[in-house]
Order: structure tokens, then C-alpha cells, then sequence
């Protein structure tokens, strides 16, 4: 059941889509999860309780703008198959499951049955214990055999923390089955005298695909004991293997089922996913592998109670005397001190490392002045801090003794961080899969929860505030990675070359694609053929010429300049716009500014500062077309998908005053140009469409650059991508095409598919932006709808109601959508897909001008 939450007379548009108000809060559910006994006198608030007291303050009600209800469901249990080790299942109910939900025991047939499977149902839904019960029985089979190692398993999480959680877990829950289970954690924080142990001795490995790409196949002469006896690998939180990354993954696990085969296994995978649109799908394409599918969710579910909440407007001005909103970091803060006064233990998940940052340190400085003893209880959690500053939080985080955590998504991950009673959201998070994975958070010991999505200042975010049946009548999206990106593809199949020479025999493995990239590779000098494969030759390890995180080039250290401490890292690819001079730069609560980014030596250095201000980077962009694959009659104008190659540089950043996000002045930038060859999406309009849309000369690039920013920020909503995966252009007249025309390209070297999915939806995605320029409640634009905080032209010019007009009048013409290919094709021969002798650390096909 929906319901608003807005007090009386405040316009709702949104009425005709909610039921009557609820009135009451059903108590915290009592429902408990497999591997989660009882509570005893669990005396904790019910969510509407709690979301009740948060809006009691003056104009807090108005903020939201719409509240879900779900029930608690009940949930089904069924029995083990028959296969599962009597022993197994002791060790399961000594740890508080009697019975299992129906799937789990229905995942666990399939595994027993040698069928790879994948699991995608809610959070907190038993997931782990689905896939446990047959790696434990089959480890405990293998225990008996001479060596003691007759069967192995290997996990892989996409985090550490994940991995180093899941250890704790399955090394509690097999201790009935004494040494017959030896889990241990393999990855970069392993020390070095372990790491012998768990090649030789371990059987159930945990790690994470990068330490597979560049630790374990390389060296998989040593690792032949284990990978010879290898019968499951389990991938955790397979929906976040998606675009590039997920494509290099895809790769990897296409190298490990061939080095496997070598040593004669065939070891059969179990995947873990959030509830998403067609699991089987995604999970073979990642696997290459036909794939069962487990997606009805049996287990029971507490009361979720679901809020959206827009920031007030304030009395300040942006840019162009546009209106600014409330930021969401602040607002967000706000809400996590409340929290924290009212005991209630929370998590706000933060979309940048210093947003989660700011927000921790604003909540304890709000803190500090009611009770200066919860001022520790209050800690961030973000990619980037050191090994032993990430497991003491962890620790604290499972102890209790922290009661709010601001998070990036390294916490969304899978981390158990059962008794949490809230989940703030500080801006969508660019999926629904990942929006549900955020809020199941919360609840997960199967008590009630509540869930808030605070807005940001920009188009989606405002659009979903307002249009909640986008986010709750909507299923989640399809997962979008292509493996046959000749960027992807190339270094996995010198990598797969230095592992044991590629044989025609294994051309089917890697994708159609292979054909016509091997002989690049060859004129390349990258591999040698001769008559019974191809070889790689160089000195080189050619595990290092691909980045499977995509981003390219080394880390950058970030140094106190007065110390020499290293406080972090930044990818290399991020450091153009997080730590470039000037920069303030957050870490533990305290604030640095950086003095020089010295991109020679990968090397950030910065100094202890407190400036009232936050920064952010702004850049400018040029774009050509390659070639164009695609191509649809949209009236006079067109729609096209193609390839591209896009110059950006970073030249200034604007400083904001923290909280109220007022622009305090801008500051140029000399950072070197980039360029990016990859994939786009383009439509033109032709002179006859401008005068229908009463669009004249002097509002045309106005028009246009409003509708680009638009929908660049709509786009997350049809693929499931970050805003920050794509990137934008729009020209009143383009050399290429001869018309204007409006570009949004991958922000990716060989397309991530994004750009793809968005030409397959063009229709519905640019009807969305139109909406939601034109709802926008601002006059001339503003961050809400037109703005782009990162338009390196200032927002100069923009045209909101020429925007309006001039989609509107494009979408007329609009054809039937096209039907969306099933899976990306071979795409090795087009255009900037050619490979070069270059061999350089995280990357190996270098887009011209690197």
C-alpha cells in the first residue's frame, strides 16, 4: 500500500496514485532469517514511529513527498535435498535454522545436480546459506579423500570487506565440521607468509576477481592442487558486475574455466544476485555458461517503511540567479544526527568518498553539541582508507559500538550489518537494483526498517521524487556488459596467452569477437603465432595490461606534503577531478587541501586545512564521429549509434559553501587534454523541426545544451549506469552531421553499453527528460532540471522552455522503438578498435592521445 505524507493543502500531482493514508505502524516484524535467532526483549520503535519523530520538526512533514508501505510477508520453508550431509545440516541448525526457505533448497538441488544456478532474490533473504549447504557437503566429501583436499571451492566478492565478512561467517558456521572446512581470505592484505598456506592447504578460497586476474591465473602452476580438485566458485553480488567491469570479469572467469580444463576440472557456479530483471541472462553472459534461475523469494520480510524526501529550497541563488535546494549531504547529515539521538542504528550510504566523509563529520559536529559521548559513535566508511583503518571499523560497525555510519557503496556490498533499524540514500544511487540493495540494509535480522531516499539537486533525482511509481511500479533493471569490447577483450587474451598458448580450440570460449582481434594482436607484436597457437613473448606480465576496474593507469597517492604520510589513493582516472591543486580533499574526518597534483609521479600532495568550502571540477568537451552503425529517420533529423572519439580536459573548479552549496567563486585549471575513443548515442533536428518547435537562432544552443544536460541526467533510469559512466556534447551545427545535434557518449575507451541501451530506448528516455525539464517548478532552470554542476561552459547558454518545445516537437516524429538486440554482438573491427604496440600498466588498446 502507497501513501502520501504531505500536510493539508500542499499541491500533490501525485494524488490519484496513493491509497488513503495509513495511520498506524505494524510493530517491528518478529520474522527471522536462517542463520538469525531471535532477539529477546526487542523493544525497538516500528519505521513509522521513527519517520514520525524525524518529520516533527518545523517543515520537516513537507519534505516528503511520498511514503511506500510494504508489509511484512511471511515467509515458506521447504527441506534439504536429500544429498545435503546429515552433518552439514546439524551445522546449520545449531546456528538457528531449522528449515530452510524454499529457495534456498531449491538452489542448493541445482548445485548438487552439477547445474550452475543463480540465486537473485531480496536482501537478507538467505542468499549465502543457499550455496553454503552444498560447497559444505561436497568440501566435507572431498575431506575424506587421501590428501584431505579431494574438493575445493572458490568465493569471489567484488569488495574485501565483503570477502572478510563472508570468512567470518562460513568459518562459524562450519566449526561443528571441525578441520574439515579451511576457509581463508587471498587478496592484496594477505600477508605473504599465509599466502603458501592457502594455496597448499586452504579448500575454500575467498577473494575477489582482481586478485584472480593478476595473482592466481598468472601463477597457476602453483595453484594446480587446488584449481585440479576445483567443483564450485561461488560469485557474490553478481549484479554489480555490470558495464566495463563486469565485462573484464566476464573475461576473467572465461580464463579460469580454461585453465581449469587444463588441470581437468569443471567446476560449476553459483551466483548470488539482488533481485534484478532477467538473472539467468546476465549471469550467462558473465559466465558464458547456461544458467539456471532461483527468483522466487521464500523468506520473510519485516514491515518496510519507504520515504522520498526533496531538500527545501533556500533563500540563496546559483548560478544565473537559478534557486538552489538544500544539498543532500547536509540534509542527510541532518537526518543521521537525529537518528543517532533517537538510538536508532542507521547507515547513510554517500554516492563519493568525501560525500561520506562530509557527512560523518557534519553529524558529529551536531552531535558535539547535545552530547559530546556520541560523537565516536558516529564514523565513515569509504573505498580508499588503509587495511587496518577498514577492518577496525568494520569491527566497530559489527560490535555495536558504532550507532551511524555514513557509507559508500564499499558497505553496500553484502557487509552483514544486522539490527540496523534505518537506511539513508543521499541521492539515487543509479539503479533500482542497487536502490533496493541500499534500503534491505536496514531490517536484516528480520525486524521492520525504514528506508529514506533523500534528492538530490538534479533532474532524476527531482523526477523520482515526484514520480514514485517510477521507483515502486517498475521492475529493476536488466544488467548491461558487453565482453566482445575489443578494449575488454584484447589484454584477456594476452593474459590467457601467457597462461597457456591460445589454440583455435579456445576461440569460442573469448566471443566471435576473437577472429578478428587475434591477428591485430599479432601485427601488433603483442603475441606471436606459430602452428600450434599463439604465444605471448614479451617481458612484460601481461596480467597488467588490463585494469578490470576500467580505470585505467596508476593510482594516485595522496601525501602529506609536511609529513610524507600516505593517507590514500585516488584511481588515476578520477584524479583530474578530485585532487587536482586546489582540491579540498577529506580523510577521517579531517580536510586537506591539495597543493600540487603532480601527474608525472602520480602523486597528490596536500596539507591539514579547514576551508568553508567544498570543491568541484568542471571540464569541457569536443566531439567527432568515427562511423556510424546505426541509423533511424526520427522526421526530418535522425537517431543514431555509433562510434566516436570525444577530447575532454578538466579546466576549473568552483568552490561551494559547505551546507548551503552557495557557488563562492571558480578558479582555472592547466590539466592536459584526454581523449576517448567509444561508443554514442546522437540525434539531430533539421531547420523545419526548429521552426515547428518555435526554436529560433539565438535560443538553438540554448535548447540544446538544456535538453543534453537533461538527459544525461535521465539516462541512469533506462541503463543501468552511473551518471558518471556517460557524458554529453550538443553543437547548434556539427561538422559530422551538418545539423545540430545533441551526443551522449560512454565515458568508457570501447563503449560500456550504456550509450547502446540508451538508441534501444530512445523514445521512453527522452519523453522522461521532456517531463522532467517541464515539471521542473523553477523559471529559466535550474540544478533540478537543465543544470550540470560539472559544464565546463558555466551552463552558458541554456533554454529551458526552448528544451521543451524542442523535444517535444522531436518526439512527434518518433518512431516504434527498436527491438534491443538479446546480446551485444562481435564488434572488433569498428572504428578505434584498432590495436597498437603499446604496452602501459591498466590498459593496453590506448585511445588516440593518451
Amino acid at each position: 500500500m502507497a501513501f502520501n505524507h504531505l500536510p493539508a493543502a500542499v499541491h500533490d500531482a501525485l494524488g490519484p496514485l496513493s491509497a488513503t493514508p495509513v495511520t498506524h505502524s505494524v510493530p517491528m516484524a518478529t520474522n527471522h532469517g536462517p542463520g538469525r535467532p531471535p532477539e529477546s526483549g526487542d523493544s525497538r520503535p516500528s519505521p513509522g514511529t521513527v519517520l514520525d519523530r524525524l518529520t516533527a520538526g518545523a517543515g520537516r512533514a513537507a519534505r516528503i513527498t511520498h511514503t511506500e508501505h510494504l508489509p511484512p510477508r511471511a515467509g515458506r520453508h521447504a527441506v534439504w535435498p536429500d544429498r545435503i550431509r546429515p552433518e552439514v545440516i546439524n551445522a546449520i541448525q545449531l546456528a538457528g535454522v531449522d528449515h530452510p526457505w524454499a529457495h534456498q533448497a531449491a538452489a542448493a538441488e541445482h548445485a548438487l545436480d552439477g547445474e550452475s544456478v543463480v540465486i537473485a532474490t531480496g536482501t537478507a533473504s538467505g542468499k549465502s546459506l543457499a550455496y553454503l549447504a552444498p560447497v559444505l557437503t561436497t568440501l566435507l566429501d572431498g575431506s575424506e579423500a587421501p590428501n584431505g583436499r579431494g574438493a575445493t571451492a572458490l568465493y569471489l566478492s567484488p569488495t574485501k570487506a565483503l570477502a572478510a565478512d563472508q570468512r567470518r561467517a562460513v568459518k562459524a558456521l562450519a566449526a561443528p565440521l571441525g578441520n574439515s572446512v579451511r576457509p581463508a581470505v587471498y587478496d592484496g592484505d594477505t600477508p605473504v607468509e599465509e599466502r603458501e598456506w592457502v594455496r597448499q592447504y586452504a579448500n575454500y578460497v575467498l577473494t575477489n576477481p582482481d586478485m584472480l586476474h593478476r595473482g592466481i591465473l598468472p601463477a597457476h602452476p602453483r595453484w594446480s592442487s587446488f584449481l585440479r580438485s576445483l567443483r564450485y566458485v561461488v560469485i557474490d553480488e553478481c549484479h554489480t558486475y555490470r558495464g566495463v567491469f563486469g565485462s573484464h570479469v566476464a573475461q576473467v572467469l572465461r580464463r579460469l574455466r580454461r585453465v581449469c580444463a587444463r588441470y581437468g576440472s569443471d567446476p560449476v557456479f553459483l551466483l548470488a544476485s539482488a533481485t534484478a530483471a532477467e538473472p539467468a541472462s546476465a549471469a550467462g553472459r558473465l559466465t558464458g555458461l547456461p544458467v539456471h534461475e532461483v527468483a522466487d523469494d521464500a523468506s520473510p520480510r519485516g514491515e518496510v517503511v519507504f520515504a522520498l524526501w526533496e531538500p527545501p529550497l533556500t533563500e540563496l541563488h546559483g548560478e544565473k540567479g537559478a534557486p538552489v535546494r538544500r544539498t543532500a549531504t547536509a540534509e542527510t547529515a541532518d537526518i543521521l544526527t537525529d537518528l543517532t539521538l533517537q538510538g536508532v542504528r542507521s547507515v547513510a550510504f554517500v554516492r563519493s568518498r568525501r560525500g561520506a566523509e562530509l557527512v560523518s563529520v557534519i553529524a558529529q559536529e551536531r552531535l558535539a553539541e547535545v552530547d559530546r559521548s556520541l560523537v565516536k559513535r558516529v564514523a565513515a566508511y569509504r573505498g580508499g582508507y588503509l587495511p587496518e583503518e577498514r577492518r577496525a571499523l568494520e569491527r566497530a560497525l559489527h560490535s555495536g559500538e558504532l550507532l551511524g555510519l555514513a557509507a559508500t557503496t564499499a558497505l553496500e556490498l553484502g557487509i552483514d550489518v544486522s539490527g540496523l533499524d534505518a537506511v539513508v540514500i543521499a541521492g539515487y544511487p543509479g539503479t533500482r537494483a542497487s536502490l533496493w540493495q541500499q534500503a534491505g540494509r536496514a531490517g536484516r535480522a528480520g525486524q521492520g526498517a525504514l528506508a529514506i531516499l533523500v534528492a538530490r539537486d538534479d533532474p532524476l533525482d527531482t523526477f523520482l521524487v515526484h514520480h514514485p511509481e517510477a521507483l515502486f511500479q517498475q521492475p529493476v533493471e536488466s544488467t548491461v556488459l558487453d565482453p566482445d569490447n575489443p578494449y575488454v577483450l584484447a589484454p584477456h587474451l594476452c593474459a590467457a596467452a601467457a597462461e597457456l598458448p591460445l589454440t583455435e580450440a579456445d576461440l569460442e570460449l573469448f566471443g566471435p569477437a576473437v577472429p578478428e582481434l587475434l591477428p591485430q594482436l599479432v601485427t601488433a607484436g603483442l603475441l606471436r603465432r606459430r602452428t600450434t597457437g599463439w604465444y605471448w613473448t614479451r617481458r612484460e606480465r601481461a596480467a597488467d595490461l588490463a585494469d578490470i576496474r576500467g580505470e585505467g593507469g596508476r593510482p594516485v597517492q595522496i601525501v602529506e606534503a609536511g609529513t610524507g604520510r600516505l593517507l590514500g589513493t585516488v584511481d588515476e582516472a578520477a584524479s583530474h577531478t578530485a585532487v587536482h591543486d586546489g582540491a579540498v580533499h577529506l580523510h577521517q574526518g579531517r580536510t586537506y587541501l591539495v597543493k600540487r597534483l603532480d601527474l608525472a609521479d602520480s602523486v597528490a600532495l596536500v596539507e591539514e586545512a579547514v576551508p568553508p568550502y567544498s570543491t568541484t571540477a568542471r571540464d569541457t568537451t569536443t566531439i567527432s564521429v568515427l562511423e556510424t552503425d546505426t541509423e533511424i529517420p526520427w522526421g526530418g533529423g535522425h537517431l543514431c549509434y555509433g562510434s566516436v572519439e570525444v577530447t575532454n580536459q578538466v579546466v576549473s573548479f568552483l568552490r561551494r559553501r559547505l551546507i548551503t552549496g552557495e557557488v563562492l567563486g571558480e578558479s582555472k585549471l592547466d590539466l592536459p587534454p584526454r581523449t576517448l575513443r567509444t561508443r554514442a548515442v546522437w540525434w539531430t533536428v533539421t531547420e523545419d523541426q526548429l521552426d515547428a518547435a518555435r526554436v529560433n537562432p539565438e535560443q538553438l544552443g540554448g535548447a540544446l545544451h538544456a535538453a543534453e544536460h537533461a538527459s544525461i541526467g535521465m539516462l541512469p533510469l533506462f541503463a543501468t549506469c552511473d551518471r558518471r559512466d556517460i557524458g554529453g556534447v550538443s553543437v547548434p551545427l556539427h561538422p559530422d552531421t551538418l545539423l545540430p545535434t545533441v551526443f551522449v557518449y560512454d565515458g568508457h575507451p570501447g563503449g560500456a553499453g550504456f550509450a547502446e541501451r540508451a538508441f534501444h530506448t530512445a523514445r521512453e528516455w527522452l519523453t522522461a527528460t521532456r517531463e522532467a525539464i517541464a515539471s521542473c517548478e523553477c523559471e529559466a532552470g535550474c540544478p533540478s532540471c537543465v543544470q550540470s554542476p560539472k559544464c565546463g561552459n558555466g551552463n552558458e547558454p541554456l533554454h529551458k522552455r526552448a528544451a521543451v518545445r524542442l523535444l517535444g516537437e522531436l518526439l512527434k516524429s518518433a518512431p516504434p522503438p527498436p527491438e534491443a538486440p538479446p546480446l551485444p554482438g562481435p564488434r572488433a573491427a569498428r572504428a578505434g578498435a584498432e590495436v597498437t604496440g603499446q604496452v602501459r600498466p591498466g590498459g593496453l588498446l590506448s585511445p588516440s592521445g593518451d
